[in-house]
């Protein structure tokens, strides 16, 4: 028989055997999937059975409240907490919890937001908080909403870095209605952590950037209401729970030895006996005040730059300008930076909408985490920086994916092209990265037209939307009007007689047009398809200049692994007869010259291109 417990009447003896129920349900949880992370999971049933009933404001039948609180559980493993937090509040019924980590179920092993109370997938340990700052950052400065941010942590994952560049950048913030609560169970997954249960080495970390914090014995349910009750008359200044507490907490068989990590316990039946059986409390959550997010400003009419054919434009400054543009035409629309914005352009928006421009600095994944928090809002972020430095962020693009996030990622900078910086600045890892993140879209634009267009288009695309920018001018080819639909390409020269097709985007495009303009003067006809779109690729376009010319050659400024050669390769990849594809692109380790040098050193300037073209046709001769 259940037994409903008001958030406004609740006493403590009510709350301890809250958070034994808790652990009973997640004990229950993972010996009914046979896996799972019961021993995290009971470590922290006391921090989470006073939040549930004492301080979450959250309207579980209006998961989209605006006024709704955040929680989000960064430490993922520990799902049967979460999913027995959720039965204890009337969301999922005890069959629903008891599907726990079976095919088809909502519960999964670790938290997606195939749940509508779950905003952002976890598990891949030191993103919660990050991408907390991200959503207490569009709290403050969109909404302008009262809710509170909760994340709740692990201690083995605030060895990660990310959690420190969240953690200065809350500070910096000042991002009071953002509180992270560390669970300090002394013991990780293969041994004690290195910090184990000396509270203190958090917290001073914490406040040497500006955090207000609390240290406390997890298990004191008074200690743990006082604590949550300080943090929340906290301003200025986001706050910590730094709580001390044992794995497996309350059963003698498992809590605080190693060796327990990620099992169901022993035996569940005698676990439960001892944590005093199965309960039915149900707890009346708190529904949030009434609220309503600030309005986003925008005239709902998007005027995108136009550019004159034969002008030199850089695709970087094209999307400054486009997404510009954008942000006057939506008010949804916010553009996050990573310390670069002169040089991606990113700073044309700031300029204009300094309200919904984010400066990351120099931490690339805080800054993609922040877009991701931002998208749970509704918000349209462009999160932008140079190409070669978002590969330290793959790991929270692959996460936003499971997520279901829709995000768009700004890369300049890319290539051999960018001259005398050197191989650190450049990116020739991108499009393998984002090629590999499930259901993305890659598109790396030839000249400014294309560029302005394809920024409005991603904006109501949907999943992860890359897209490639180039540091240097280059021709304007295509007029103002054209279309450029995503999963498209242009065929730029096409006859009757082609030889073979020549397939490049951004700045290999122009090594190709020059080379077939090169190639013209010797009667050899050469078909050039602008493959603008690199995922999805338009297979129908090049199997058919497959079949007409018998050759492609791809040319790209990019590693030959995952490129546009690979995307290509794909397009023949159903079974049907293959023709002959060749690749050209950059193989060496470049040094620092002009770009015209670089291009010429790689292999895939308009010269090189001609040069191979020739041979190619010279071999097919003699064959």
């Amino acid at each position: 028989m259940s037994k409903t417990v008001s958030a406004e009447l609740t006493d403590n003896a009510e709350l301890t055997e809250l958070g034994k129920q808790l652990r009973v349900d997640a004990v229950r949880a993972a010996g009914a999937a046979g896996s799972g992370h019961p021993t995290s999971s009971m470590s922290a049933a006391d921090l989470a059975a006073v939040l549930l009933a004492r301080y979450l404001r959250y309207d579980f039948g209006q998961p989209d409240d605006p006024g709704n609180d955040h929680f989000i559980l960064s430490k993922g493993h520990a799902s049967p907490l979460l999913y027995a937090m959720y039965l204890a509040a009337g969301a999922i019924d005890e069959e629903e919890l008891l599907t726990f980590r079976k095919k088809g179920s909502r519960l999964e092993g670790h938290p997606t937001p195939r749940l509508p109370w779950v905003d952002v997938a976890t598990g891949s340990l030191g993103q919660g908080l990050p991408i907390g700052v991200g959503v207490a950052l569009a709290g403050k400065h969109l909404d302008r909403v009262p809710y509170r941010v909760w994340v709740l942590s692990g201690d083995s994952e605030m060895a990660e870095g990310s959690v420190w560049e969240a953690a200065e950048h809350a500070g910096f913030e000042q991002l009071d209605h953002l509180t992270l609560i560390v669970d300090v169970n002394r013991l990780g997954q293969r041994g004690p952590t290195r910090h184990q249960r000396d509270l203190d080495a958090y917290a001073r970390r914490l406040r040497a950037f500006g955090w207000h914090t609390v240290e406390v014995d997890g298990h004191d349910i008074e200690a743990v209401d006082a604590a949550y009750r300080e943090v929340c008359a906290v301003t200025g200044r986001p706050t910590a729970i730094i709580a001390g507490t044992r794995k497996g907490s309350g059963v003698a068989a498992v809590e605080d030895r190693e060796g327990m990590h990620g099992k169901p316990l022993p035996d569940a039946d005698d676990a439960i006996e001892e944590l005093g059986g199965r309960r039915g409390i149900r707890v009346d959550v708190r529904k949030p005040d009434k609220a309503r997010t600030a309005t986003p400003a925008g005239s709902s009419s998007l005027d995108l730059p136009r550019y004159r054919p034969g002008d030199e434009v850089a695709t970087r400054n094209a999307f400054g300008e486009a997404v510009t543009a954008l942000g006057s035409a939506r008010g949804d629309v916010v553009v996050l930076d990573g310390e670069v914005g002169d040089s991606t352009r990113a700073e044309f928006f700031a300029k204009e909408h300094p309200g919904r421009y984010f400066e990351c600095y120099i931490a690339e994944q805080q800054l993609a985490a922040a877009a991701v928090g931002m998208q749970v809002r509704g918000y349209t972020p462009f999160a932008c920086s140079f190409a070669s430095f978002l590969t330290r962020a793959h790991d929270f693009f692959r996460m936003a994916a499971v997520s279901g996030a829709d995000l768009n990622v700004v890369g300049s900078h890319v290539g051999v092209a960018i001259g005398q910086d050197g191989p650190s600045q450049m990116g020739l890892e991108d499009l393998a990265m984002f090629r590999s993140v499930h259901a993305s879209t890659v598109l790396y634009p030839s000249d400014a037209n294309q560029t302005a267009k394809l920024v409005a288009s991603m904006a109501d695309a949907q999943g992860i939307r890359y897209l490639r920018t180039n540091r240097g001018e280059s021709p304007v080819i295509y007029g103002p009007d054209e279309e450029f639909p995503i999963g498209g390409s242009k065929v730029l020269r096409s006859g009757s007689d082609d030889a073979l097709t020549l397939v490049g985007a951004g700045q290999t495009l122009h090594e190709c047009l020059r080379a077939a303009d090169i190639l013209a003067t010797e009667d050899i006809a050469v078909r050039v398809i602008d493959l603008y779109s690199v995922k999805p690729v338009d297979a129908g376009t090049l199997r058919t200049a497959a079949d007409q010319t018998g050759c492609l050659v791809t040319v790209e400024d990019h590693h030959p692994e995952g490129g546009i050669g690979d995307a290509v390769a794909e397009a023949f990849a159903d079974g049907r007869p293959v023709p002959r594809l060749v690749r050209l692109a950059v193989t060496n380790m470049p040094g620092s010259a002009t770009p015209q040098e670089q291009l010429e050193a790689a292999g895939i300037d308009a010269e090189t291109v001609a040069a191979a073209v020739r041979l190619l046709l010279e071999e097919a001769v003699v064959r």
